[in-house]
């Protein structure tokens, strides 16, 4: 004997709705429980998971709005729980559940936190006067992008910037170099808003070097706590390439270097 449950389970799975917010849950299950969980995988920020979820939606009703015939039996059980006398105690919950819900959030956003206080730190240390990269001794004092000699090279050093960037920078500075890549929620300090006037428009090319060349764990120890999350690209990228994503940072948002001031004579 087949079960008296059957025909209610394939009316419901077979209905638009009740197939958009079955969609609708999977989806969220999958990015929040299976994800994370993964070989390799991390904790999806939070960010990323409301991205993700607006993605699926605007599929989800392309799918079920395509279709006359699909969207009328979509909109029926919302229309039912709107109007008719008979779920007025499901309408009275969806409303107070909504109410609820809205007023967690709220309070969420305004409630006091206890938190340790901020480590106050110096946004951009003093540099060395010199530094080694990968063997070499480069001395920062005076020192301007080497790249910059070759002008009728620079669109190609700023293709090589652009991919370099694209390829290793982006997940924590962004699509917009606004510090507000994917990663970034999950970094205390956010990562660097080249956007920002107090960034890299106030710096030298040589120190911009020297900061990604070394990334966190060459910050001068004087000037701790830094809690840095930035890598030492040293080991990843050669000193071309980095020259490079520095013209690409400068070109994309606009400001100029600061240079090196010379003497009367002419000497830096």
């Amino acid at each position: 004997m087949s079960s008296p449950l059957r025909p209610a389970i394939r009316r419901y799975a077979e209905h638009p709705f009740w197939q958009a917010v079955g969609i609708l849950l999977l989806a969220y299950i999958v990015v929040v429980g299976v994800v994370p969980i993964l070989p390799g995988s991390a904790i999806v920020p939070k960010s990323v998971v409301l991205q993700y979820m607006i993605t699926v939606l605007v599929g989800v009703l392309i799918y079920v709005s395509d279709n006359e015939e699909r969207w009328r039996q979509f909109k029926e059980p919302i229309q039912a729980v709107l109007v008719e006398p008979r779920l007025k105690v499901v309408r009275a919950v969806v409303v107070a559940g909504v109410t609820a819900l809205v007023g967690l959030v709220a309070y969420g956003q305004v409630k006091t936190t206890v938190a340790a206080p901020p480590n106050l730190r110096s946004i951009h240390p003093a540099p060395p006067a010199e530094i080694t990269f990968r063997g070499k001794t480069i001395t920062l004092t005076g020192l301007e992008n080497p790249l910059r000699r070759y002008p009728d090279s620079l669109p190609s050093y700023l293709a090589e910037g652009k991919r370099v960037y694209y390829q290793n920078c982006l997940p924590c500075h962004g699509d917009h170099l606004d510090g507000q890549g994917h990663f970034a929620p999950g970094f205390n300090p956010l990562p660097a808003n080249f956007q920002d006037n107090g960034t890299i428009a106030q710096l030298t090319e040589s120190f911009v070097f020297w900061r990604v060349a070394k990334g966190g764990p060459g910050l001068p120890r004087e000037g701790t706590p830094w809690n840095s999350a930035m890598p030492v690209w040293e080991d990843f990228l050669t000193e071309r390439e980095i020259w490079s994503v520095i013209l690409f940072l400068y070109e994309q948002t606009g400001w100029t270097p600061r240079t090196w001031e010379k003497s009367v004579s002419g000497e830096k």
